[in-house]
């Protein structure tokens, strides 16, 4: 794997007396489910064959005027009730996503107008599956150097607006959701640093053209335009393997620790097969790998921060714990990072204080088609109503 990557010469992610911690975490899922079930009536597969070969048994699909950007607002402001701060205390915020509501505007400007906020600088972020990981880096790298205090990092996606209904390789593999975190700087006492010290410990972001075209987007205007993930299934499955186990690595060594000192692994959510191959190649157990893509699916750059949000939840994370995401995806991307644990769990109450009903996202007149849910899966979604 090529060295020169972002982080300096030694990836660490630290500048003097002051580094990033996570002080807010929230996630929004659609209610709508599409089991395996299901998709056995829409194309020709099985609920044996998707579980045994991904792990996933169901995932969340985005109803009618359920979009990338109304549910990124959602986790947005879950985060910051949690963190117990204003839209107005947040200077940046950040949206990675491969599925945004509009080329342009920005997904990050319309999460703004939603919450509230009156000052931020927002803009979206594409490294596809990686992107939470990417856009955790910018921030940190934001924050740390003073150009701000805190920022909100959003992965969020709707997916099944851009997976073919026919094609049973990909329309299997992927679901909606959003997670959000909120990153703030955290000032350390002088010579505090290495391995004892709380917040961000360090980070890897690498990219690789050579699978550019093994997981891709073609897009485009007019009538060549093709808005549908297609998807070399084994190539990209290869490199996934060995890229997540070395990204891992890489990260938790730059951050002086071995695997044994780290308390849990949350990584990116595509196929159960991945996730224990990188529990073998880095020696980690996997009943210390938060897993919950049985329930959700791939959701690209929401996959890290809904099971983050999730695992603090379930009591996986209490302060003085070190965790590890890690991430692969279209590109190829990847992208990991390292954080010592240092906020109250028993915060995440606040979340639901959050109405979601009141968070509102602009719409141009006459609506927008990042609302439409696909015919083909209205069609079936309707006919289960009936």
């Amino acid at each position: 794997m090529n060295e020169q990557r972002i982080g300096g010469t030694t990836g660490r992610a630290q500048l003097p007396n002051r580094t990033t911690h996570i002080t807010g975490w929230g996630h929004e899922v659609p209610s709508t489910i599409l089991t395996n079930a299901d998709l056995e009536k829409i194309v020709e597969t099985s609920d044996e064959w998707i579980t045994t070969r991904t792990g996933i048994r169901e995932r969340r699909i985005a109803a009618e005027g359920e979009t990338t950007a109304s549910m990124a607002s959602i986790a947005a402001a879950r985060a910051l009730a949690v963190a117990g701060i204003s839209a107005d205390d947040v200077d940046l915020i950040v949206v990675a996503t491969l599925t945004p509501d509009h080329l342009m505007p920005s997904t990050a400007v319309l999460v703004k107008g939603a919450i509230g906020s009156t000052r931020a600088a927002a803009f979206d972020l594409s490294a596809a599956c990686s992107g939470f990981a990417y856009a955790y880096a910018v921030a940190h790298g934001f924050i740390t150097a003073g150009l701000g205090q805190r920022a909100l990092v959003i992965g969020a996606e709707t997916l099944s607006r851009s997976v073919d209904w026919s094609d049973r390789s990909t329309c299997v593999l992927f679901g909606d959701g959003a997670g959000a975190i909120v990153l703030e700087a955290l000032e350390l006492p002088a010579g505090q640093e290495g391995t004892t010290r709380p917040g961000t410990l360090s980070f890897e972001l690498s990219a690789d053209p050579s699978g550019a075209y093994a997981l891709w987007i073609p897009g485009g205007a007019g009538d060549n335009a093709d808005p549908l993930i297609k998807m070399d299934g084994a190539k990209t499955y290869v490199y996934a393997t060995r890229t997540m186990a070395a990204v891992a690595t890489a990260a938790i060594e730059r951050a002086g620790l071995t695997p044994s000192q780290v308390n849990l692994v949350i990584p990116h959510q595509a196929n159960i097969r991945i996730i224990e191959h990188v529990s073998k190649a880095i020696d980690y157990p996997m009943d210390q790998i938060f897993v919950n893509l049985d329930k959700y699916g791939n959701t690209s750059a929401a996959s890290i921060p809904i099971a983050l949000s999730e695992a603090v939840a379930a009591g996986r994370l209490k302060p003085g714990d070190v965790f590890c995401t890690v991430a692969f995806g279209g590109g190829y991307t990847s992208g990991a990072f390292v954080t010592r644990w240092d906020a109250d769990p028993a915060h995440g109450a606040r979340a639901a204080s959050v109405d979601a009903s009141k968070i509102v996202v602009i719409r141009p007149e006459g609506g927008a088609k990042a609302d439409v849910v696909p015919a083909a899966l209205r069609a079936h979604l309707d006919g289960r109503r009936r």
